[in-house]
């Protein structure tokens, strides 16, 4: 069985909605963030130093030319011939919307680009934002709004220095959701003072509101960031594999059907990372991921039944 057997992944859906498979394309549009320049706080979440999230775009090279070196990867990669192009660095709805419409407009006219899936958190969704979304939408793009939540705990927002809250994050979805515009929501697990217990309440609780996305990541300690500090100082224990693992199938386990799930795990690489040292590699965390979805399916969980490979439900998501 493939890890898509147990997961309702984006890839699969892409595949069957395009009739080939697409890929994600990330890109740096220069963004910054309210919880770094000062509009929110400074200094940003206490785990973010964000070269560990996109490695090897440092701008400030057009969308155009990060789209095509992009591409030119994921053919000789993969194969692919569609792509989503994901504005991922920062906070991507962050400027007014003239530069946005320009920066959304350079990317959806590049040679086989079917979509967008735009990061971004709760508190820089305004509505004139959300309606130039739709508006692509209607138009027939793809189109997903990446929410940060990490936590439904307002606790554990404000150890990490998130800037915002759950109301903010509720606020948003429905805000999308009026619209017709789909969310996927970006979780973390292993954060300071939570347990696999904290994560399944977040999932609950961002369930209830029906999204239509998730997006799982461990947390890992990289260079720069105040969480590498405690980490040094012992104040902070990242998760071990083992555990990340159970977390991740309880929480497939526990969503709808509907729901995609755009990630599973995330990575970062030495010299950046410094712990913990499996999140190093993907592919042997989505292979445990599969083999506990497989062991738990023999005791009655859902089957999805898609017949994808771990490797193609996965690699949807490239860095140009």
């Amino acid at each position: 069985m493939a890890l898509s057997d147990h997961v309702h992944m984006l890839g699969q859906e892409l595949r069957i909605r395009h009739g080939t498979r697409v890929h994600k394309i990330s890109v740096n549009a220069g963004f910054t963030c309210p919880n770094i320049d000062g509009r929110v706080g400074r200094g940003g979440c206490t785990f973010c130093n964000n070269r560990s999230f996109t490695p090897g775009i440092n701008g400030p090279e057009s969308v155009a030319v990060q789209i095509e070196r992009g591409r030119q990867v994921v053919k000789r990669r993969t194969g692919a011939q569609k792509f989503l192009v994901y504005f991922q660095a920062y906070t991507n709805t962050y400027a007014d919307l003239q530069t946005l419409r320009s920066l959304y407009d350079a990317a959806l006219r590049q040679p086989d680009v079917i979509g967008l899936s735009i990061g971004t958190r709760p508190d820089c969704t305004p509505e004139p934002v959300l309606r130039l979304l739709h508006k692509y939408q209607d138009q027939g793009f793809d189109v997903w709004l990446e929410l940060g939540l990490q936590s439904a705990f307002d606790a554990t927002l404000t150890r990490i220095n998130r800037g915002h809250g759950w109301e903010e994050y509720r606020s948003a979805v429905q805000a999308a959701h009026r619209l017709g515009l789909r969310v996927c929501t970006h979780l973390i697990a292993g954060l300071p003072g939570e347990t696999s217990w904290h994560a399944e309440q977040t999932l609950a609780r961002v369930i209830d509101l029906g999204v239509e996305g998730l997006k799982l990541h461990p947390l890992h300690v990289v260079r720069g960031t105040r969480l590498a500090h405690d980490w040094r100082s012992g104040a902070y224990r990242p998760l071990e594999q083992d555990a990340y693992v159970d977390t991740v199938a309880k929480l497939v386990q526990q969503t709808p059907d509907q729901v995609v799930y755009h990630r599973l795990t995330g990575t970062a690489k030495p010299p950046l990372l410094l712990a913990p040292d499996w999140c190093a590699h993907k592919w042997p965390v989505l292979n445990a991921i599969e083999a506990a979805l497989a062991t738990s399916s023999t005791c009655g969980a859902k089957v999805h039944g898609t017949g994808l490979s771990s490797r193609e439900s996965a690699l949807t998501e490239s860095r140009g």
